[in-house]
């Protein structure tokens, strides 16, 4: 089971870490987050591999956002930073899976989805 927890309501600018606990099993392979904004489709926005050795983000987030996982505590983090409009949705922990890494993009297929926890910037 993926637990997210860390959303909220923060102003443009602003930051939030989100957190995603596993419990009743570790999960030794990829962890990563997506997120879908009303009326959109669900969408990558990080992935890790189970040594955090390498890490992936989508464009739109490159730079402001940061993926990191603890695996003594079994808890993936995505540190978010310099937060936009644009930038809330709904955000998913997922686990499991392959990650694909493309010539000009990252594919991240996960085995299992935590719930969303929701994360809304103001203007």
């Amino acid at each position: 089971q993926l637990q997210a927890s860390g959303g909220g309501l923060v102003q443009a600018g602003g930051s939030l870490r989100l957190s995603c606990a596993a419990s009743g099993r570790t999960f030794t392979d990829a962890m990563g987050w997506f997120r879908q904004a009303p009326g959109k489709e669900r969408e990558f926005v990080a992935a890790i591999t189970w040594s955090g050795g390498e890490a992936y983000s989508a464009d739109s987030v490159k730079g402001r956002f940061t993926i990191a996982r603890d695996n003594a505590k079994r808890t993936m983090y995505l540190q978010m930073n310099s937060l936009k409009p644009e930038d809330t949705a709904v955000y998913y922990c997922a686990a499991g899976g392959t990650i694909s890494v493309l010539i000009t993009s990252v594919i991240y297929k996960p085995s299992f989805w935590g719930q969303g926890t929701q994360v809304t910037v103001s203007s």
